[in-house]
């Protein structure tokens, strides 16, 4: 399955850009406008709204949350979850193996160990004692039943790319609670492959199993109702391995506008709405009415110049691009300040970011003078954009005037929301560019290796392939960050991606919701995790 350039995982639509269009609904409601260690359990604090409360969590209560969605053919199918409305249902009644920490390290969920052979081309995955919803334990089987039905080459399984390494016809299960992996190569990273978006366990069954009415999961929460584009009812799974949620039942309703969502939250109709803009956000915070939650370095912001072609396959082009952009403005202009600046390096704050190089300027003298060293005085370059993301458009306004500073002319060129993505992953030169949260190794291997399907950059470098096999080649993580990070060096000196900024990801809550992980960006174990929140 093929994986595209602004998510950590293979769908146009995917998670951050997920779905516009007409309100669905909002269910029935009227609008009125690492060797594993234990994960400590999330959400014991007072995050959320600031209404009263002691701040100790409170059982009971049905909490609806807002999500934007993608109409009638949703499915409770975990392993074809592709926006955040499908990710938070799958979270809810499944569980992964691992799942990534506010650092984007893996972090043990139903594996309570995992352990390599001295060439990391084996894995030993130890299960935690956990349960299905029928009370029927998880087992390896089980396991390797659901990596071998996301692996199927006939199926369109978001996860099926991440398990590539994974030899399954190999791999066994030599005791009910121990998973051994054999792996195509050494794979230093191969916990995140567990914690893949969409690796989620599922029982072994002989047959078709309908998810849409019977969906059986290991999750914190057990399948109540589902009316797909409107409506997923759960209820507490008393039993579950983490601790019982707080919560008697959670409701995740579709409102695809954000103004549904904003206004059925101010008429207490819900009391969590995901994905506000950041005017609204402005126009709410410290009003006293909702809540808002900032989940920052949720979404890189970027532009990708293909680094194959003319004019970005000279690298004092591609260094002078990365000179003429002034990050405070683009973050200001294009998110309305709802962010922080990059420095051309994807995972601002996660495991093995390359903090301590030089955060980079706007030079437009010095980028004028590479400009003509490379016979590109008057260049001339188009660059693809599109509403298909927050702040795509608004981006490339601001670049283009900063562009005309170095005397450097950018068309803007808008492309359809429905097939962005598709087209300028080979086309063009220079696009807008964004992702979601993902360990620094898997935005590597998706996208900057030879062979990476969404090399959107066209970064094709064979000592750069061999720096990566090395870094998965290495088991001491002091010596493989170190690996890491001369592929960083690299990449802030002539490499594709001109990363501007990071988004923050805004949620809207009643005063009365309590224990929603403020630092959790979208796509890890705490963000849309509703077993550890409360009303107060």
């Amino acid at each position: 399955m093929t994986q595209h350039a602004h998510l950590p995982g293979p769908h146009r639509r995917g998670l951050l850009t997920a779905a516009g269009g007409l309100a669905a609904g909002l269910g029935a409601l009227a609008l009125t406008g690492c060797s594993g260690t234990e994960t400590p359990r999330a959400g014991a604090g007072d995050g959320g709204g600031s209404g009263s409360g002691d701040g100790k969590p409170r059982r009971g209560g049905r909490l609806r949350a807002a999500f934007a969605g993608g109409g009638a053919g949703e499915t409770l199918d975990p392993h074809l979850s592709n926006l955040f409305a499908d990710a938070a249902r799958a979270k809810a009644l499944f569980d992964k193996l691992a799942d990534y920490g506010p650092d984007l390290a893996a972090r043990p969920r139903l594996a309570a160990a995992w352990e390599p052979n001295a060439r990391l081309d084996r894995w030993k995955v130890t299960l935690r004692e956990a349960a299905f919803h029928d009370g029927k334990p998880v087992t390896a089987a089980d396991v390797l039943y659901s990596y071998r039905r996301i692996a199927d080459p006939k199926q369109a399984f978001r996860a099926r790319a991440s398990l590539e390494p994974i030899d399954l016809s190999a791999s066994r299960a030599p005791a009910p609670r121990t998973v051994e992996f054999v792996l195509k190569r050494p794979t230093a990273e191969f916990p995140n492959v567990l914690a893949a978006f969409g690796a989620y366990i599922v029982p072994a069954a002989s047959g078709p199993v309908d998810f849409d009415k019977n969906p059986v999961g290991s999750g914190p929460f057990r399948f109540v109702s589902f009316a797909p584009g409107r409506s997923a009812v759960f209820r507490r799974n008393d039993a579950y391995w983490d601790g019982p949620p707080h919560l008697d039942e959670l409701e995740i309703v579709v409102a695809n506008e954000e103004s549904a969502r904003v206004n059925a939250l101010l008429g207490g109709q819900i009391e969590y709405a995901h994905e506000l803009n950041p005017a609204t956000a402005r126009a709410h915070e410290d009003k006293g009415r909702i809540g808002i939650v900032r989940l920052r370095n949720s979404a890189m912001q970027a532009f990708a110049m293909k680094t194959d072609r003319p004019p970005f396959d000279d690298p004092r082009v591609r260094e002078a691009f990365f000179l003429i952009a002034d990050r405070e403005e683009l973050v200001a202009g294009a998110l309305s300040g709802a962010g922080e600046i990059g420095n051309d390096l994807f995972g601002k704050g996660y495991e093995y970011y390359a903090g301590e190089l030089p955060q980079r300027a706007q030079d437009l003298g010095r980028a004028r003078a590479l400009l003509k060293k490379a016979g590109a005085e008057g260049l001339r370059v188009t660059l693809d954009t599109s509403p298909v993301a927050a702040g795509f458009t608004e981006a490339a306004t601001v670049f283009r005037d900063q562009a005309a500073k170095a005397g450097v002319t950018i068309t803007v060129r808008t492309g359809s929301k429905d097939s962005y993505w598709k087209d300028i992953l080979d086309s063009g030169t220079l696009c807008s560019y964004r992702s979601g949260a993902m360990p620094i190794e898997s935005h590597i291997s998706q996208r900057l290796l030879t062979d990476s399907t969404t090399n959107a950059t066209k970064w094709h470098h064979k000592d750069f392939d061999d720096l990566y096999q090395q870094a998965q080649s290495t088991g001491d993580p002091v010596r493989r960050a170190a690996v890491y990070t001369r592929m960083q060096r690299r990449l802030h000196a002539e490499g594709g991606f001109l990363i501007w900024g990071f988004a923050d990801w805004i949620l809207g809550t009643s005063l009365k919701v309590k224990g929603v992980a403020p630092d959790a960006p979208a796509n890890t174990l705490d963000w849309a995790r509703f077993d550890t929140v409360w009303l107060a």
